[in-house]
């Protein structure tokens, strides 16, 4: 397999890339001068360098955020982050929609991926024991907000990650609840705008 046929399957492996998109994404390198080529290469090596996962909530952040470079994000460690509300995203991208409506002042748990309706080995596709210890160590916490895309594989997740916590929460009196009305059947977290997300959080049931 030579260098275009490589690169390309690495492309193929990113989210919503098929074999066309990602072939298209080799020629359009080999277009480039050896400048660009060379700055986005030190530009993902620099990825890698200065950020890191956060050790609560799982998602990807800057170093330089970090507050006391224990690997906590700056949100985790606001102590002005209210302790009472916990929204639980598939992943980064929903939570960078959620951060940027600011309509929620909560925290959050990144859970890694959305849980294949049939799919034997759930555990390992999804962070749900860790979530499960997240709750149980989590001081003050009244409420979890499952916050999945409206299709198929975001209300079976909702289905599955309820069933997993529901003794955990009911045993310290917390209420779980999902986004109400405002998302639109079908529609992706990632992509829902401001007064979208505002009136789904004011709807969660």
């Amino acid at each position: 397999m030579d260098s275009i046929e490589k690169l390309t399957e690495i492309f193929k492996e990113f989210p919503g890339i098929g074999e066309r998109q990602a072939r298209r994404f080799v020629y359009f390198l080999m277009g480039r001068n050896g400048g660009y080529v060379g700055n986005l290469s030190q530009l993902i090596t620099d990825l890698k360098k200065e950020t890191a996962q956060c050790k609560e909530c799982f998602r990807f952040f800057n170093l330089r955020y970090s507050v006391d470079k224990k690997n906590l994000c700056e949100i985790c460690a606001d102590k002005n982050t209210d302790p009472a509300l916990l929204m639980v995203v598939e992943k980064d991208s929903d939570f960078e929609s959620v951060k940027k409506s600011r309509v929620y002042q909560g925290k959050y748990f990144i859970l890694g991926g959305l849980v294949p309706i049939v799919e034997k080995t759930t555990k390992s596709r999804v962070r749900i024991e860790e979530l499960k210890a997240k709750v149980k160590n989590s001081k003050g916490l009244k409420e979890i907000i499952l916050a999945f895309s409206l299709n198929p594989q975001g209300d079976h997740t909702d289905q599955y990650v309820r069933e997993q916590i529901k003794d955990i929460a009911e045993k310290f009196s917390i209420k779980i609840s999902s986004l109400g009305r405002g998302l639109s059947t079908g529609t992706e977290l990632e992509y829902s705008d401001n007064d979208t997300l505002r009136n789904a959080l004011k709807n969660r049931q």
